[in-house]
């Protein structure tokens, strides 16, 4: 769209806008209407109210009206994610003042506008832990199997910036991860600083479970053929001119499956299309790779963005490790949440193994599919309404499912969104994954950490350079914090902009 600019009288502003507000106002208490007997945490209800009077007003587009208010130096509309009914208020006692209108708007309580924000940061708190001195974002450090032997290695991260330490169920057992947890319960307390204990609960990530080749360690390359398969095949079934054959853990996937659908393989290096299906798996075309051949290697993941097939949220290993990592937990997390649906699941297990303190459990959803995009909204009501809850935006596979060109698009929407229901954010995947594993950073790792820091919570994961990694995010969330909160810059006075150095 065009960027003009045009005085329209404040008299026409006044009428669009009240026109605008009526709508939301209306939009959003019918859609509360729907959600109030669910929820179940009175701390959230104002927060309800305002995301569904947020989404009330992005359902339509208002960029003629924020281009006419420009002019006039008034508020663009563009800041008012947690502070909704109030930001239309205020803009229509403003405008009311200046058309000599009839009507009798007053602007809205100074405390209105600082609500939000104060909710966001008594979540922000409740969930990951007191804020550091010297900046308000907190670090997520997912911790690797040495942690379980490893103390001083463990006690580093503690020193270095860690506030939440993460455990991933994908690997390791029992006996791991509580020698993990007390490594980090020893450290924080040494260090007098308190350190949540994040648990991720695997959920239905689909891997290739098995690689069967003719091949001595093939490399699969543009141009080859693919075999994926639900069962192991006998001989015969298998194509001669497949490069590799494939097994899943998750078969289900099939009987879904169509011709045309993409399939990535390995976090998209390999990208694939199916060309055909027969009654025991499919035939592949490898449509490009990163690189010019990659192995295929088993546990790696199996994207499938056209394909909508059912399958649990929980397998019978989640619902074993939900029961272990209970105890320990201050955080759960689920992964590939699609619906609230999902979230109703979750909090039913939980009920049975928490009882009356499921309530007092903190909750996360990873979004990492283009249904966990749709729904966030709901997916949020359904999760904040009986749980301390937050949102991690897994970026990995959300590139994955939705194509690298829209995660920027959709990794703001839905910070947005989540900053409407006063939700903390987690900025997860790949940050600073060259420094973590080589120890030097490249100049898009430092940009993509600069804007991870307007989130909540920033993760790391695990690599050799792991402290290393960890003080230079500080070093930068100290720096970068000072000049803006959110989408707000903070005009702070600027050495560069004195024209006398003297």
């Amino acid at each position: 769209m065009r960027f003009e600019l045009g005085y329209k009288s404040t008299e026409d502003l006044f009428r669009e806008i009240y026109a605008l507000y009526k709508f939301v106002l209306k939009g959003g208490n019918e859609e509360y209407k729907k959600w109030e007997d669910k929820i179940s945490r009175e701390e959230f209800k104002d927060s309800a109210k305002n995301l569904l009077y947020y989404l009330t007003l992005r359902q339509i587009d208002i960029r003629s009206i924020q281009n006419a208010l420009i002019p006039w130096g008034l508020s663009s509309l563009g800041r008012l994610e947690s502070k909704t009914l109030s930001t239309l208020e205020s803009l229509l006692a403003t405008l009311a003042d200046l058309s000599d209108s009839t009507e009798d708007f007053k602007h809205p309580p100074l405390e209105e506008f600082r609500d939000g924000r104060k909710r966001l940061e008594k979540n922000t708190e409740e969930i990951f832990g007191p804020k550091a001195k010297d900046y308000e974002t907190r670090i997520m450090v997912t911790l690797a199997t040495e942690c379980a032997h490893d103390y001083k290695f463990v006690e580093d991260l503690v020193e270095n910036g860690m506030n939440v330490a993460r455990i991933n169920c994908s690997h390791d057992n029992e006996k791991i991860w509580q020698k993990m947890v007390n490594n980090v319960k020893k450290a924080s307390a040494k260090l007098n600083k308190e350190v949540k204990v994040q648990f991720d609960i695997c959920g239905p990530k689909i891997r290739v479970d098995w690689v069967w080749t003719r091949e001595k360690k093939p490399k699969v390359s543009k141009g080859d053929l693919i075999q994926i398969v639900r069962e192991i095949p006998k001989l015969e079934e298998i194509n001669s001119k497949a490069k590799v054959v494939l097994g899943t853990t998750v078969p289900q996937v099939f009987d879904s499956l169509k011709v045309g659908d993409r399939v990535r393989i390995d976090d998209g290096i390999v990208e694939a299309d199916v060309e055909e299906i027969y009654e025991n798996g499919a035939f592949l075309g490898v449509e490009n790779v990163n690189g010019e051949s990659i192995r295929i290697k088993p546990e790696k993941g199996l994207n499938f963005p056209d394909t909508d097939f059912k399958i649990d949220i929980l397998s019978e290993k989640d619902l074993e490790d939900l029961k272990i990592v209970s105890k320990w937990a201050d955080i759960i997390c689920f992964s590939f949440i699609r619906s609230k649906e999902d979230i109703f699941i979750i909090q039913d297990e939980l009920q049975k193994i928490l009882g009356d303190d499921m309530k007092e459990k903190s909750v996360m959803a990873k979004i990492e599919t283009l249904s966990g995009v749709e729904n966030v909204a709901e997916i949020i009501l359904a999760g904040a309404s009986k749980n301390p809850f937050s949102i991690m935006i897994a970026r990995g596979d959300l590139a994955v499912e939705v194509g690298y060109i829209r995660l920027a698009e959709l990794q703001q929407e839905i910070s947005w969104v989540c900053e409407a229901a006063n939700i903390p954010v987690v900025w997860a995947t790949e940050v600073f994954a060259n420094l973590v594993e080589n120890g030097i950073p490249t100049r898009a790792e430092i940009t993509d950490v600069v804007e991870g820091s307007l989130a909540e919570c920033i993760m790391l994961n695990k690599g050799e350079f792991l402290n290393e990694a960890l003080k230079m995010l500080v070093d930068i969330l100290k720096n970068v914090e000072i000049h803006q909160y959110k989408k707000t810059p903070q005009l702070r006075a600027l050495n560069i902009a004195k024209l006398d150095k003297k």
